[in-house]
């Protein structure tokens, strides 16, 4: 397989920011991206998280339930990387839900949310600085532009170190905040006219 240039500066920004940096640094960035991304889910409302306000686009809830779900096998992964351990298994899909994300009530999904977020948060704290050698593989996803102009997702499989594989939590959460803000002022726009 061809690597695309895309992939090429993935690798790179993943090793600037998350293997070259010191324990601290990763913990206190991870935790900066859910610390934004729960306060802004705090000021959503029920109702408005059950929207799904652009086609083709999930609603708030379900972007949480997905958060939900992918932490849960990443912080086992991320325990298994802090203790040296390749994680068992296959890699976790990129588009993981649960069999009904608009079942939970919103309440009780942000619990969830935080109790894992917090957990992850905690496990980076008591970290070690230095790498060792085991690895996760991440499916990565990205969008690139085609040579016609239009955007598509580019999946591939990473090996990640554990600073790397807990800056892809940093990433995912912010990639994700951005989508439910979006939908958020799409939500809040409809509802002026």
């Amino acid at each position: 397989m061809t690597v695309r240039p895309e992939q090429v500066k993935a690798r790179e920004y993943l090793h600037d920011t998350g293997t070259r940096l010191t324990a601290a640094k990763v913990h206190e960035r991870v935790a900066a991206g859910f610390a934004a991304l729960e306060a802004f889910l705090d000021g959503v409302t029920e109702a408005e998280a059950r929207v799904r306000a652009l086609p083709g686009e999930w609603s708030i809830q379900e972007v949480a339930d997905h958060l939900v779900e992918t932490h849960r096998p990443s912080l086992e992964e991320l325990h298994d990387l802090l203790a040296g351990r390749r994680p068992p298994g296959e890699p976790i899909p990129a588009g993981l839900q649960s069999r009904d994300p608009l079942a939970r009530p919103w309440t009780e999904l942000l619990g969830e949310l935080r109790r894992l977020q917090a957990e992850v948060v905690t496990a980076l704290s008591e970290a070690p600085e230095g790498l060792n050698e085991a690895r996760a593989p991440v499916v990565m996803v990205i969008n690139v532009k085609e040579v016609d102009g239009s955007e598509t997702p580019l999946h591939w499989i990473e090996e990640l170190d554990w600073k790397a594989y807990a800056i892809v939590f940093r990433l995912h959460v912010l990639d994700h905040l951005s989508q439910a803000k979006k939908i958020l002022k799409a939500i809040q726009g409809a509802g002026r006219r």
